[in-house]
C-alpha cells in the first residue's frame, strides 16, 4: 500500500523503510511560479500569516513536492532585534541593510549585547507572524504533509547584529567578545526553535550559512557555532531538527553530526555519494540537487537526471541543496519531482 507524503517523509527522517525516497523542499521553497498560481506574492507573504501559509503550501499544491514550509527568508529574527531590513520584491528575498550594534575588532570597539528577552522576542515582529503562519499551515496541511519551519542559526544571527565580517575577525582578535554575542543570541534561537515546534512544525530547519567552511575552520565551527547549535536546535522537543549550511560542508560533516541534530541539509558542492558514505546514517540527509545548476540554469531533463543521481546515492529526502531562487521555473521543479515520484 502506497504511503502518504506525510508518512513517507516521517519514515525517511526516522530512517525507516520507505516505498521510495520522498522529494521535498526543506529550505526556502517559494517561487514566482507558485506566487502566480496561488495569487500570493512577496513581500506580503513575509509578514502576513495567511499569505505565508498559502504560499508555504505551494510546493505541494502547485508542484507536487511532499512537504510544506515557511517562512521564506533569514531576516525575521534580525529585523525584530533591530536590524534595518530591505523588504525585497516579488523576485527577491529581504536583505539586511544595517546592523544595530558596533563591533569593530580593528579598533577594539564593542557594544554590549543588550537584546530583548526570549519571552519578549516571541510576542512581536515577524517572528510572531511566522508562528501564526506555521499554526495555519499545520491546520490546513498537517494531516497530509510534514510541516517544515525555517529559522536562523545563532552564528548567523549574531553576524546580523554586528556584521558577519567583523564577527569572523573577532574570533581571531577578540574571541571573548564573540563569545558574549553567541551567549546572548543563543537563548533567543532556542526559544524560537521550540516555539516553532509548539506551533505545529514537524521539522525545524535551521540555516547557518555564516558558519560555512568559507568562513570558519572545523575547530572554529565547533567552538563558535556547533556547541550552540547543540543547545538551541538539537535540543528541540517534539520536532525533528535539520541543520543547513551552505557551500562545501564535506570537511565539517562530522562536526555537523556531532551537534546531535536529526538531519543535515547539504548542497551539491558535496559529492552525494561521499556525503552519504561520510554521514553513514548518523543523521538523515536532505539535498543535494543544485539550485543554480541545474534548477535555475538547466533544462528539465538535467533536473530529472540530477534528482536520480541524488536518489541513487542514498539521500533520505531528495531536495534542492539550498533555498530556491524565486526565478526557478515550474517545469524544472516538476521535472525533479517526476524523477523521484515517477
Amino acid at each position: 500500500m502506497a504511503m502518504t507524503p506525510r508518512e513517507r517523509v516521517l519514515a525517511a527522517m526516522r530512517k525507516e523503510k520507505v516505498d521510495r525516497p520522498p522529494v521535498a523542499v526543506f529550505t526556502q521553497s517559494a517561487t514566482i511560479g507558485q506566487m502566480e498560481a496561488l495569487g500570493v506574492f512577496w513581500p506580503e507573504a513575509h509578514s502576513n500569516p495567511k499569505a505565508m501559509a498559502k504560499l508555504g503550501a505551494g510546493q505541494a499544491d502547485v508542484l507536487g513536492f511532499e512537504a510544506v514550509r515557511a517562512p521564506f527568508c533569514l531576516t525575521a529574527e534580525a529585523e525584530w532585534l533591530g536590524c534595518t531590513v530591505d523588504p525585497g520584491k516579488q523576485d527577491r528575498t529581504p536583505m539586511i541593510k544595517k546592523h544595530p550594534f558596533k563591533f569593530d575588532p580593528m579598533v577594539g570597539e564593542y557594544d554590549e549585547p543588550k537584546l530583548m528577552s526570549p519571552e519578549e522576542f516571541l510576542k512581536g515582529g515577524r517572528p510572531k507572524a511566522v508562528l501564526e503562519g506555521i499554526k495555519l499551515l499545520k491546520e490546513s496541511r498537517g494531516k497530509d504533509y510534514v510541516v517544515v519551519a525555517g529559522n536562523t542559526g545563532p552564528f548567523t544571527l549574531a553576524g546580523h547584529m554586528v556584521s558577519t565580517e567583523n564577527l569572523v575577525f573577532g574570533i581571531l582578535m577578540a574571541p571573548e567578545e564573540v563569545e558574549k554575542w553567541m551567549k546572548a543570541v543563543n537563548p533567543i534561537c532556542k526559544a524560537y526553535t521550540q516555539a516553532l515546534s509548539d506551533a505545529g512544525a514537524d521539522v525545524i530547519q535551521m540555516s547557518e550559512p555564516s558558519a560555512s567552511t568559507d568562513l570558519l575552520s572545523p575547530d572554529m565551527f565547533d567552538e563558535f557555532a556547533g556547541k550552540y547549535l547543540s543547545t538551541s536546535l538539537a535540543a528541540v522537543k517534539d520536532a525533528f531538527s535539520v541543520l543547513h549550511i551552505c557551500g562545501n560542508t564535506e570537511p565539517i560533516l562530522d562536526n555537523m553530526v556531532n551537534t546531535k541534530v536529526s538531519g543535515l541539509s547539504i548542497e551539491e558542492k558535496v559529492d552525494p555519494k561521499v556525503g552519504v558514505k561520510k554521514v553513514a546514517k548518523r543523521a538523515f540527509l536532505v539535498g543535494n540537487v543544485g539550485v543554480v545548476h541545474p534548477l535555475l540554469q538547466g533544462t528539465p531533463e538535467e533536473c530529472f537526471q540530477h534528482g536520480r543521481i541524488v536518489r541513487d546515492a542514498g539521500f533520505d529526502v531528495v531536495s534542492p541543496g539550498c533555498g530556491l531562487s524565486a526565478l526557478i521555473k515550474n517545469d524544472n521543479l516538476k521535472a525533479l519531482v517526476k524523477a523521484i515520484k515517477g
